[in-house]
């Protein structure tokens, strides 16, 4: 089973995340990542979905959803050069010798402490996946207490059609 990204361009109303989850949900479809948010137009928003399937299970999704009465445009970036970022908040608690190290590879991946006390620090990172899940294989042994994860967000790249 491969793994998509969907932009869904829907109508900003009450109601249609809902829709669109059941949709997924009452045909045994797992949302592994789901992001909403609005667009240049207040009432028009975006949902990035990442899901896994065949293409036949794929093609169903996007037809499903394009029967949505709220859902302007479905796009599967699966062949679609795109660009995509997820966002994560990771909460670690270094002992006293591993906090210049934690420092160190924050400042290597481009994050950000965004909050610190005396035991610990909040860091914010951006990037793709592997990004991602390559901070956190990183910070594990240093002391992960918390994490959270956006969930990815997705556009095509203008102009282009393949990979």
């Amino acid at each position: 089973m491969t793994r998509h990204t969907i932009s869904v361009l829907v109508e900003n109303k009450f109601g249609v995340l809902s829709r669109v989850a059941g949709l997924f949900s009452g045909r045994g479809y797992n949302i592994e990542s789901l992001s909403v948010g609005e667009t240049l137009e207040p009432n028009v928003a975006i949902m990035t979905i990442v899901t896994r399937g065949d293409d036949f299970i794929i093609e169903q999704i996007t037809k499903q959803l394009n029967k949505l009465i709220d859902v302007i445009k479905v796009q599967d970036l699966y062949e679609t050069d795109h660009v995509e970022r997820e966002m994560i908040l990771i909460k670690i608690a270094p002992k006293q010798a591993d906090k210049a190290e934690a420092l160190r590879i924050t400042e290597i991946f481009r994050g950000r402490i965004v909050d610190s006390s005396q035991k610990t620090y909040t860091i914010q990172i951006t990037g793709d996946e592997k990004k991602v899940e390559a901070f956190i294989e990183l910070m594990k042994p240093i002391g992960v207490k918390d994490i959270v994860r956006s969930g990815k967000i997705a556009l095509a790249r203008e102009g282009t059609k393949g990979k």
